[in-house]
């Protein structure tokens, strides 16, 4: 699990961002207990208490849960976890989109753009 956190945001955005984006793509299981506080900030090498905080924005937005003395857990709630990988997913989609029409590029000329790079990566 690689954290590539920099100081150019908030540390406990990001690492609330990394842990949203492991459940969403499946790293982590619904109902699967995460490491422990001191675990998952030893591995980001960040603070405990700024983990402490990153985890609770996670139970704020229902990705997490807490069990008393038995740690946290994944949501359990699919439905909820696959729409934020669409909601996510579509936030990319309209950027890549904006960024290829700054450079000139319909949507025609992007698809034919992305269709040849599929081309080209399966040979």
């Amino acid at each position: 699990m690689s954290w590539n956190l920099d100081s150019s945001r908030p540390i406990y955005a990001q690492i609330i961002e990394k842990i949203s984006l492991d459940i969403i793509s499946g790293r982590y299981q619904p109902g699967e207990k995460l490491p422990s506080v001191r675990d998952l900030a030893a591995q980001a090498g960040v603070n405990p208490n700024t983990m402490q905080k990153a985890l609770a924005g996670l139970e704020r937005d229902e990705l997490v849960y807490s069990v008393r003395t038995s740690g946290r857990f994944i949501t359990e709630d699919k439905e909820m976890i696959e729409k934020m990988k669409e909601n996510l997913a579509s936030e990319q989609i309209k950027y890549f989109l904006e960024k290829m029409a700054d450079m000139g590029f319909d949507y025609e000329m992007t698809l034919a753009l992305l269709d040849k790079f599929r081309k080209e990566r399966e040979k």
